[in-house]
């Protein structure tokens, strides 16, 4: 038997590759975009990859498994369950319940655990050399996580399916029961760990089992279903905007993008341009580099661990936008955008050098200290903008805070005062200088960022309230 799990860090994303040496056969369960991973992994283990299968049609990412398809003439097994607003539109082999097929030897034993999502399935993996009735591992997708279940608020909050969170809670409620049925020596393997917005709380640690998790998973310790639906729906995080076009790219027929392109190098002159038509330059260099000079109108998003999360919730997928990265940094951000399709990436330059060299001005950005905040956050004139998430606002922020979520602040730029000082203060300033470099695209003068953010009032021993006012999306 072969068995190997692929993590994005970025997504924090899990995929994987089951197979049956004997007959060189080989699946790949909920494949990321950016698809010769598994086609070298094949080839060096000497596997032909024959299967292909989703959990769900997923929010988060854009699914690769039609572009592995194409690639390898493997044949896809996907969700036919979950009523006809739930299908996949593209040939392929349906699922549902109690279904079952063979890769090789092993066995794959189909189940619908709706509740994350109406159509989700998880696959129960046995290798039949060894036992033919006693399962090893199961692939819970977005239904099961190590220390936590999928959200069933993503249709409403991110697709618009109103009415849909209590359904999909009291679906979960029911596909867990059947969880907690399966032996507890069964292997887990979720589809997401520690960072997702998939979940509140997902675990760090990359598999469980099933004895585990009935444990010390918050929602499997439940015994009442009044009270899990309830825990279920609070305190989720803000949904990224892009997954609502993430639903809707993964089950329709779409362009395919088997192979990533390296974008074009670009001039000075280049940029010029395209800032004239109104598109984004995007920064990715380190929050400090971009306080200490910048293209002025350009976005900084650090191409760190949250970078795809942050420019699917910052772009406009329909408009091309040009980087600002190092040469060597080019391919591992191309592929972070394409993991999330955003595919408009139209060309780099690798230092803000190339402006500046041109005779293009550089602008900079303002920053306030702990100090300077402790003696004018409560002053006439000051506002002091928090981008963190409701949850973490709620739990204790600066006194007299606005909460603006840091995705959310285009909807709420007409709100930001024009005079005074508006100072943008995050967690630990990654998340406020993307909406600080949003606020100075806008026009505005009067921003200054905190670096610090709340964890340096915190350690700064400043006061703390927990009073709300919290501003979500328009």
């Amino acid at each position: 038997m072969f068995f190997r799990q692929i993590y994005e860090p970025g997504l924090a994303h899990a995929s994987y590759m089951i197979g049956c040496q004997a007959t060189g056969e080989v699946l790949v369960i909920d494949a990321k975009r950016d698809i010769d991973t598994y086609v070298d992994i094949a080839r060096q283990e000497k596997l032909r990859i024959t299967h292909l299968a989703e959990t769900h049609i997923h929010a988060d990412f854009l699914s690769g498994t039609r572009e592995l398809a194409d690639v390898t003439g493997a044949m896809m097994y996907l969700s036919d369950a979950g009523g006809p607003e739930w299908q996949y539109e593209f040939d392929h082999v349906g699922l549902a319940d109690g279904d079952s097929f063979m890769v090789g030897n092993i066995k794959i034993d189909v189940l619908h655990t709706p509740g994350h999502t109406p159509e989700h399935i998880s696959f129960l993996a046995t290798d039949t050399p060894a036992s033919t009735h006693v399962p090893i591992m199961i692939f819970t997708g977005d239904f099961v996580f190590v220390g936590d279940v999928g959200r069933p608020d993503l249709l409403e909050k991110a697709a618009g399916y109103t009415g849909t969170m209590e359904i999909g809670a009291r679906q979960m409620w029911k596909s867990l029961e059947r969880f907690k049925a399966l032996p507890d020596h069964i292997q887990v393997h979720p589809a997401h760990g520690a960072g997702s917005a998939c979940g509140k709380a997902l675990g760090a640690i990359p598999s469980s089992t099933v004895g585990y998790e009935k444990l010390v998973n918050w929602a499997l310790r439940h015994t009442n279903e009044e009270q899990f639906v309830a825990e279920l729906l609070s305190g989720q995080p803000e949904p990224p905007a892009y997954f609502a076009h993430m639903k809707k790219l993964n089950k329709v027929v779409r362009p395919l993008r088997p192979t990533l392109k390296a974008p074009p190098r670009r001039t000075a002159d280049d940029v010029r341009a395209h800032m004239a038509l109104g598109h984004t330059v995007v920064d990715t260099r380190s929050k400090v580099s971009f306080a200490g000079g910048h293209i002025p109108g350009s976005l900084n998003i650090q191409n760190n661990k949250a970078f795809s999360t942050w420019a699917g919730w910052m772009l406009n997928y329909e408009e091309p936008f040009i980087v600002v990265a190092r040469e060597s940094d080019v391919d591992d951000i191309v592929r972070k955008l394409a993991r999330i399709g955003l595919d408009a990436i139209d060309g780099f330059i690798d230092d803000v050098a190339v402006w500046s060299d041109a005779g293009g001005a550089l602008s900079t950005v303002s920053h306030m200290s702990v100090d300077e905040l402790l003696q004018r956050y409560d002053h006439e004139g000051v506002t002091v903008i928090d981008v963190r998430g409701a949850s973490e606002y709620g739990a204790g922020h600066i006194p007299g805070a606005w909460n603006i979520h840091a995705g959310y602040l285009r909807h709420y730029l007409a709100d930001i005062p024009e005079d005074g000082v508006v100072v943008v203060s995050c967690q630990a300033g990654d998340r406020s200088s993307i909406a600080t470099s949003l606020l100075l695209r806008d026009g505005r003068t009067n921003v200054v960022n905190f670096p610090p953010g709340y964890a340096g009032w915190i350690a700064a021993h400043a006061p703390v309230s927990t009073e709300l006012d919290v501003r979500e999306r328009a």
